[in-house]
C-alpha cells in the first residue's frame, strides 16, 4: 500500500511539474526594446494580407473568460529564399472584437476595452488616443528545433521586446507566420485595470494580468 501511494504521489508530482513547464514555456519572454532587424538589399518584400491575417486574444477574470480578435491595418516582411530578414506591422486597436458574447454584453465589453466609455478611457487601450499598436521584428532564432520570433511590441506609449515560438511557412510567393497560444503580461505596457499585482484590496473583483494571444500573419510577394 505504501509503495502504491508513493508511486501515485510521484506520478502526480511529475504531472504537475510537466504542466508547470508547459505553462512557463507558454509565456512570452519580455525584455527592454531592441534595435530592429535590417534586411539585405537583395531581400524581397511581402505585404501582409490584412483580410486573412488575425490576432486572437483571450482575457480572464475569476468569473469569466472572454475571447476575441484584432485585425492588422498594414504590414510587410523582407525575406530571401530561406528566411524572413525583417518585418513591421501596424495593429488596428479600434478593430478589437469580442467573440464569446452577443448583444449589449458584447458591445459594452468592446467599448470598455477600446476606451470609448466616458470616464473609463484609460482602463485598457484608449483607442481614441492610441488607435494603433505596432510590432517590429528584432530577431529570429532557433532554440532546440523551435523557431523563436522576437520583436518590439508598442502599445500606447510603451515598448517591450517579446519572444515567442512560431511556425514560418515560406512558399515562394507567400509567407505565413503562425503561433500556438502564448501569453504576455499586460502590466508591462501599463494596462493596469483590475490588476492584483498593481492594486490592493480587489478581492475577487480583479482581472488576470496575462493576455493570451495566437497570431496568423499571411503575406504575398509584392
Amino acid at each position: 500500500m505504501r509503495k502504491l501511494l508513493s508511486k501515485t504521489f510521484f506520478i502526480a508530482f511529475l504531472s504537475i511539474a510537466v504542466t508547470g513547464c508547459k505553462n512557463e514555456n507558454n509565456k512570452a519572454k519580455t525584455e527592454d526594446a531592441r534595435d530592429a532587424r535590417e534586411a539585405n538589399l537583395e531581400a524581397e518584400t511581402f505585404n501582409v494580407k490584412t483580410d486573412e491575417s488575425v490576432i486572437h486574444w483571450k482575457g480572464r477574470k475569476p468569473t469569466a473568460t472572454h475571447t476575441g480578435t484584432i485585425k492588422l491595418a498594414e504590414g510587410s516582411f523582407k525575406a530571401n529564399d530561406t528566411t524572413i530578414e525583417s518585418g513591421s506591422f501596424v495593429i488596428d486597436m479600434k478593430s478589437i472584437e469580442v467573440t464569446d458574447l452577443k448583444g449589449k454584453d458584447r458591445s459594452d465589453l468592446e467599448a470598455h476595452l477600446k476606451g470609448t466609455v466616458e470616464g473609463k478611457e484609460g482602463d485598457f487601450f484608449n483607442t481614441k488616443e492610441y488607435p494603433e499598436a505596432t510590432f517590429e521584428i528584432t530577431d529570429i532564432t532557433d532554440e532546440n528545433g523551435q523557431t523563436m520570433l522576437s520583436g518590439n511590441l508598442t502599445i500606447k506609449e510603451d515598448t517591450k521586446n517579446i519572444t515567442f515560438p512560431v511556425n514560418i511557412n515560406h512558399s515562394g510567393e507567400q509567407v505565413e507566420i503562425s503561433s500556438d497560444e502564448f501569453s504576455i503580461d499586460r502590466t508591462h505596457w501599463k494596462i493596469n485595470f483590475g490588476s492584483r499585482s498593481v492594486f490592493d484590496g480587489l478581492g475577487d473583483n480583479f482581472v488576470y494580468d496575462d493576455i493570451k494571444l495566437r497570431i496568423k500573419l499571411i503575406a504575398e510577394k509584392s
